[in-house]
């Protein structure tokens, strides 16, 4: 009797070990500031397609290239875009269990790229960077004061990291002096090698915007092909740094050739693609969710009134109404 016991409980111990758990990705949308409040019925579309994570934008705004000041949470901004819309989505988005990360980001005058952010003199660089820190700051004030899983430190600031970087260094430091959570920072995707401070992070943040087909309508093994060489430095980075990656950032328009310039938003690219769009983003699932050393990202763009949002007629980012979203909700299912 006793060994068929013994027997048994070796039975069940084996069975327990081949029980493989995958971990759980983080299967988010990047969550549009809006004029007003959201509520339950503006959070049920992101549950519906299976997702877990949310990013919440709160923003600053710089009026030109030659302004170092950073004007942020005020009146004239929309609700979202201040600390108190960002507190109002987050326990909102908390009561059916979204998690969030905290993405503070800037805005310059006419559109810039942030990349570009670069100062003309001692003073000024001086001023940005006491301008940017009571900014970012704040923001990890909120994400202490909310129990927020995650803080994004800044979002595409190359030129700004590469012109100064002790005063990265330092920002982290304080930061980390005030919020507990884990932090990362959202790269563009032709910067995030040349990052200098992810050791000092808990995730490789990178805004996955990588060229990957010419094609008008791209195959879904075409774009597994062209992600190669991209994927194999991603794995490098994460395998040096021993951090996992996230993609803070990542989607294709439904638009023709939305693999060869993903980063793109030109409103004269308006010939409408959902297949490039959805063989696009199969692929980077394929390639992606079921690595180790990858956690998942953040599906650009979500806004909050979803009736209103995409549809099939629309050929920008959001996959709000579109067959795409069928793919993505496949996926973060699986995942």
């Amino acid at each position: 009797m006793r060994t068929v016991v013994q027997f048994c409980f070796l039975l069940i111990l084996c069975s327990c070990s081949m029980t493989v758990v995958k971990p759980e990705k983080i299967n988010g949308v990047s969550f549009v500031a809006s004029r007003d409040s959201i509520t339950e019925q503006h959070i049920t579309p992101v549950l519906n397609i299976n997702a877990n994570y949310a990013a919440i934008m709160p923003f600053g705004f710089i009026r030109n290239m030659d302004e170092p000041r950073i004007m942020h949470n005020t009146k004239r901004q929309w609700y979202g875009e201040t600390r108190a819309g960002a507190g109002q989505y987050i326990d909102e988005l908390r009561k059916k269990n979204i998690k969030t990360m905290l993405k503070p980001q800037l805005w310059v005058g006419r559109g810039i790229f942030t990349g570009y952010i670069e100062m003309d003199s001692e003073e000024k660089w001086q001023e940005l960077e006491a301008s940017y820190s009571e900014f970012i700051l704040e923001y990890a004030d909120l994400a202490e004061r909310k129990n927020v899983p995650m803080l994004c430190i800044g979002t595409e600031l190359e030129k700004f990291i590469e012109n100064r970087p002790a005063y990265w260094t330092k920002l982290i430091t304080k930061i980390k002096e005030i919020y507990k959570g884990k932090l990362t920072y959202a790269a563009n995707w032709d910067e995030f090698k040349r990052t200098p401070f992810w050791d000092q992070l808990d995730f490789i943040g990178i805004d996955a915007y990588f060229p990957v087909s010419d094609s008008q309508t791209p195959s879904v093994e075409e774009c597994k092909t062209g992600w190669q060489e991209h994927k194999e430095l991603i794995r490098a980075l994460s395998e040096n740094y021993k951090k996992p990656v996230l993609f803070t950032e990542f989607g294709y328009r439904s638009v023709d050739y939305t693999g060869k310039e993903p980063w793109k938003s030109d409103r004269s690219m308006h010939q409408v693609n959902h297949d490039a769009q959805m063989n696009t983003t199969k692929a980077l699932f394929e390639e992606f969710w079921h690595e180790k050393w990858f956690s998942g990202g953040f599906i650009w763009k979500w806004f909050h009134n979803y009736e209103r949002s995409g549809g099939l007629d629309n050929s920008q980012f959001t996959p709000q109404n579109k067959p795409v979203e069928a793919i993505i909700k496949s996926y973060f299912q699986r995942f």
